[in-house]
């Protein structure tokens, strides 16, 4: 049996290891950090050369759940320093192209105003336009995964959905149950209960192909954005993604890997949804979540390597991690910041006082 706050314990020193490895100003401006998208970090890495915009989403999101967890001036501060190092650095306002990225940022930036007061309205708001705007009915409906292209996908409109959900007003949600909706319409592989990854359309707006492939990354978007509708008709579509993910991507009881890259998130973000559906969710299929939970924390933390600076996570937790050499995923941002979720997921659900079922 696991000690009492032994999972929170992990969190912290992961969260230690990662921003010791990746924290950096930007361009030596002070009151300013972004992660580094790779350690070691060459010279381009401290310049910040390449951003990663959605990874620092993600840091921010990462960051705020360690605040939870062990509430510190520090972290709040750190908050700061990333949310003004993400507006430096893109340069050009607070979105892109992506909607996806900029969904992300605007949950992030959201959290930051309930859980530690730092308000960025303007941020926010031209956020949420931006991606009220991406919806168009080419396809049946949704958001673009980016501007001026014909694919829409669930990484796009299942964080789209959480945000509009989350801002609360009456026409956002009733966005927010739409692009649910028209998932559930559009990918939903009618075998396997889980979510494909989204679909080319034509210019008339006839689908031309979709994806099917099956992505961790979106069964955690699609699972999360349920839970925040919370009526019965969406509380039953969370349990059957719980039980798919849990009968078809989990091998023994451990999520499969998407690599490096962008694919580092993916197991992270579901975990992090799984953990939501675990407290919030009144079906037998919570206490499913819980267990995935932690038997990804569990697999990830045995299969970490000891390096100089703490522990190193791999793109597969069900495999041990590598020494990060030049073009191996365990250098990557992203694939850290995974592992670090999972284990803040698993943390939160320890001080909720929710323990493994025997196995």
């Amino acid at each position: 049996m696991t000690t009492p706050k032994i999972r929170a314990a992990r969190a912290g020193v992961a969260e230690r290891a990662v921003e010791s490895r990746h924290l950096r100003r930007v361009w030596g401006l002070p009151g300013t950090a972004l992660g580094a998208v790779a350690w070691p970090v060459d010279w381009p890495g401290r310049l910040h050369v390449r951003f990663g915009y959605w990874w620092q989403a993600h840091l921010l999101d990462c960051v705020l759940d360690a605040q939870l967890r062990a509430p510190s001036p520090a972290r709040a501060a750190l908050v700061r320093r990333l949310v003004r190092g993400i507006r430096v650095r893109n340069l050009v306002g607070w979105v892109n192209d992506y909607y996806d990225d900029v969904a992300w940022l605007g949950l992030a930036l959201l959290r930051a105003e309930r859980e530690v007061g730092l308000a960025r309205p303007k941020a926010l708001a031209t956020i949420a336009d931006r991606l009220r705007g991406g919806w168009t009915d080419h396809g049946g409906g949704g958001i673009w995964w980016k501007r001026h292209d014909d694919f829409k996908n669930v990484p796009a409109n299942g964080p789209a959905a959480i945000l509009f959900a989350r801002l609360g007003d009456r026409a956002d949600l009733g966005r927010a149950r739409s692009i649910v909706d028209w998932i559930e319409d559009a990918l939903v592989d009618g075998e396997t209960g889980l979510l494909w990854d989204g679909l080319h359309v034509h210019p008339d707006g006839t689908v031309r192909e979709i994806e099917k492939n099956f992505y961790t990354y979106c069964q955690g978007v699609a699972l999360g954005a349920c839970v925040e509708l919370g009526s019965a008709a969406y509380r039953d579509k969370a349990a059957r993604i719980i039980t798919a993910v849990d009968e078809h991507l989990a091998a023994d009881g451990v999520l499969r890997g998407h690599g490096g890259g962008d694919g580092g998130l993916f197991g992270g973000i579901l975990a992090r949804y799984l953990a939501q559906a675990a407290l919030r969710l009144d079906r037998p299929e919570a206490a499913r979540a819980a267990d995935l939970v932690f038997r990804f924390a569990d697999a990830l933390w045995a299969n970490r390597a000891a390096v100089v600076s703490g522990p190193l996570f791999g793109p597969d937790w069900s495999e041990p991690a590598k020494e990060p050499r030049p073009g191996r995923p365990e250098r990557d941002l992203s694939v850290q910041l995974g592992g670090w979720m999972a284990l803040e997921a698993a943390a939160l659900l320890e001080r909720n006082g929710i323990t493994p079922t025997e196995r």
